[in-house]
């Protein structure tokens, strides 16, 4: 699932180790952190207070300043291969894959943890996780299991706890459907509410498994390196094209191949939405086919402790490699030199050089404001004509007492009641996550952790006086926990003994995303994948990672994108095989390829 949340600048905690099923004999509770070898007590904020907390004023803020700073006596002098500008999933996964070829590689962390969408903080004996909870890549099988094989490279393992359900649907016309792990449950279910469109769906979701049985086949690495490429075409020629018959073509053209009932056709947008936040005739092929099979092939996994354990994991693993990751350094620009980027600067005038700058930010923060001095490459003139950035998410946090839950309640649920044309609209689909239907031990006993978020632009909270602000905060988070009290569980309000909300100018404020933006989505109906950029950018050695780049938004897409940024700087870096010839006749022809999106 792809949504953009914000972070918290508490400091993180400890998970476990190994992966294995769930034992609810043992204790997941978190013990502290080490950075550059220095081993960190926890840091919590806490107050008194009465009734129900509220903390509707900045979700993120802390009320004593902490200080980390990586290594003590760090040396700006150095001179990395590579300097990583953000610590989300895909600008770790890009630093910890040199790391273990090799690299000397410095991670730039604007805040105090690492993680970015996929961090946490606590709050009052609760681990609320800032982003999704839908965990895929964290399985034990296959080529698609990123995350699992991103930790293993660094040497760390991570408990989870199978999700028997990946989403339960509850949809106009009082439709409710429940994505089961296993794949025929599912399908049968579906075909259980729509008998007479049997062969369609079998058709439809068949064409899925060929994009994700051919992704699956092939070893992952950088599509923008010929040698790769060409190695996996003679070895998989067959998989090989099917991604390329596949790469400009969209679900819902798909979907309306075989389907033709309506409703269908708007639950299978439904689901591209929770994939990309736009429907099926807007979602790439390829996305749709990785998410709505790896779901039943790898399954939902949820990480003990909580989903911030994933990105703490990576940055002990790439200390642990002989790398540097650095908090509190807020970088405020890339350094160019003769048109080469060649360093960064942080807030506070220190600056840093390697061979290879890579930025985790988006591709609108790294061009509009990271290089505010150059001119915008052509390329990414390109992609601001076919991408625009999403709408950001209004957020809640809340603790509510276990028992308003009935005891089946699935951990994910996605709310549209009444009318489908609401699917895109701001506040018109809600998304929620129940953690503590899995691991009770993210939260305090007898308590449920209800995490709930909708779309929401930044536009609606601009120009507001503070005192306004805070009172549209509650009156639309009322709202939408109103509608989902009617819908799902009554007496839900009663219910709350905890509640945070967060806005799209929160996403903005420590994100650091332009607009509160999670990533891109295209200004019309796109041709595909086909518009997306790699990791390469117009500028000699500077390098996008994250969902701003091929394949796009999303935990799974946002890890491949980081495996492939990986390989594409070794390569450049000479720590893998390298063609100067062939590596221009293929950017070369990638570029052109994507002009005609």
């Amino acid at each position: 699932m792809s949504l953009g949340c914000y972070q918290t600048i508490l400091f993180p905690t400890k998970g476990k180790s190994g992966f294995s099923s769930w034992n609810p004999l043992k204790n997941s509770q978190l013990k502290g952190n080490k950075i550059s070898g220095v081993e960190f007590s926890n840091f919590h904020v806490s107050q008194g207070r009465k009734g129900i907390p509220m903390r509707l004023k900045s979700l993120l803020s802390v009320d004593t300043a902490v200080e980390i700073e990586g290594k003590e006596g760090f040396n700006t002098g150095s001179k990395y291969d590579a300097i990583v500008i953000g610590s989300g999933i895909g600008g770790l996964v890009a630093a910890t894959q040199l790391a273990v070829k090799g690299a000397k590689v410095l991670v730039l962390e604007k805040y105090v943890i690492p993680g970015g969408s996929s961090g946490y903080y606590r709050r009052d004996g609760y681990t609320f996780d800032v982003g999704s909870s839908v965990m895929f890549g964290f399985s034990d099988k296959g080529n698609l299991n990123l995350i699992t094989q991103a930790l293993a490279a660094v040497g760390r393992e991570m408990e989870v706890i199978p999700d028997p359900t990946t989403v339960h649907f509850h949809l106009p016309n009082n439709l409710s459907v429940q994505v089961h792990r296993e794949y025929s449950e599912f399908i049968n279910e579906l075909m259980s509410k729509f008998p007479h469109e049997k062969e369609g769906i079998l058709k439809f979701y068949g064409e899925c498994w060929k994009i994700f049985n051919a992704l699956n086949s092939l070893q992952l690495k950088s599509l923008e390196e010929p040698i790769y490429l060409f190695g996996q075409f003679f070895q998989k020629p067959l998989e090989c094209l099917t991604l390329a018959y596949y790469l400009p073509q969209n679900a819902g053209d798909i979907a309306r191949k075989y389907v033709k009932d309506p409703n269908l056709l708007s639950f299978i947008d439904a689901e591209c939405f929770i994939v990309s936040t736009v429907n099926a005739l807007r979602t790439p092929m390829i996305n749709a086919g990785m998410v709505l099979c790896d779901r039943h092939f790898g399954g939902i996994n949820y990480p003990v402790g909580g989903v911030g354990g994933i990105a703490k994991s990576l940055a002990e693993g790439l200390i642990d490699q002989g790398s540097e990751i650095l908090y509190k350094a807020n970088v405020t620009n890339i350094i160019i030199d003769q048109g080469k980027a060649v360093g960064v600067k942080i807030s506070d005038g220190r600056e840093f050089f390697a061979q290879t700058i890579i930025s985790n930010a988006t591709r609108w923060d790294t061009f509009g404001k990271l290089l505010k001095a150059e001119n915008l490459p052509k390329e990414e003139e390109n992609f601001q004509k076919v991408y625009v950035k999403a709408p950001s998410f209004l957020s809640i946090h809340m603790g509510v007492k276990a028992d308003v839950l009935p005891p089946d309640t699935d951990c994910h649920h996605f709310v549209l009641e009444d009318d489908w044309t609401r699917l895109e609209e701001p506040y018109g689909s809600i998304f929620l996550s129940i953690p503590t239907v899995l691991d009770s031990s993210v939260a305090p006993k007898g308590r449920h952790i209800l995490h709930i978020f909708t779309t929401s632009p930044l536009e609606d909270w601009e120009g507001l006086p503070p005192k306004d602000y805070e009172a549209k905060k509650e009156l639309i988070a009322n709202e939408i926990i109103g509608r989902l009290e009617k819908k799902l569980f009554l007496g839900l309000k009663s219910s709350i003994v905890f509640k945070e909300v967060g806005t799209p100018k929160t996403h903005r404020r420590y994100l650091a995303r332009d607009m509160g933006t999670y990533g891109p989505m295209p200004r019309q109906i796109p041709k595909g994948l086909l518009g997306m950029p790699f990791n390469t950018t117009g500028i000699s050695g500077l390098y996008c990672v994250g969902d701003s780049c091929f394949p796009g938004q999303g935990v799974i897409a946002v890890a491949f994108s980081g495996v492939m940024c990986a390989h594409r700087v070794a390569a450049d870096i000479g720590l893998e095989k390298k063609s100067p010839i062939l590596d221009a006749a293929l950017l070369g022809l990638l570029g052109w390829l994507r002009t005609l999106a």
